[in-house]
């Protein structure tokens, strides 16, 4: 559906960092960086994930309303996905655990460094 999904950062080191840390629970590594500008990610199946710093030279905002869902092969990637994030200076927004919106639903939320809002889901059955 989508090609990528992009989010702004105030700190790009301390972002790369996060994203990494979390991205590896899920098997997406980062490919690219452009020094003091941006990093990408792409997943198996070529959809990729940009943490950049505002090309208008503005600070980066957080989105209201604003999630950004990766998907996780399992329900213990969640718990890791999760555990990573916290240990890589993220805030907790909702444990892993079942999610009513769907059956089978499993997912962990987060908050990045830069307050951004993602969670990893995990859609298999137990």
């Amino acid at each position: 559906m989508y090609t990528h999904v992009t989010l702004g950062t105030n700190d790009l080191a301390k972002g790369r960092d996060f994203y990494d840390a979390v991205l590896a629970t899920l098997g997406i590594t980062r490919f690219r960086e452009i020094e003091n500008a941006a990093c990408f990610w792409r997943s198996e199946s070529g959809q990729m994930f940009i943490l950049c710093r505002p090309r208008d030279g503005n600070p980066a905002t957080v989105g209201n309303g604003v999630t950004i869902g990766f998907a996780a092969p399992s329900r213990a990637a969640v718990h890791a996905f999760h555990e990573a994030g916290l240990k890589a200076g993220g805030t907790d927004e909702g444990a892993p655990g079942p999610r009513d919106f769907a059956p089978n639903a499993y997912a962990a939320y987060l908050r990045d460094p830069d307050g951004n809002k993602i969670t990893a889901l995990c859609m298999a059955a137990e």
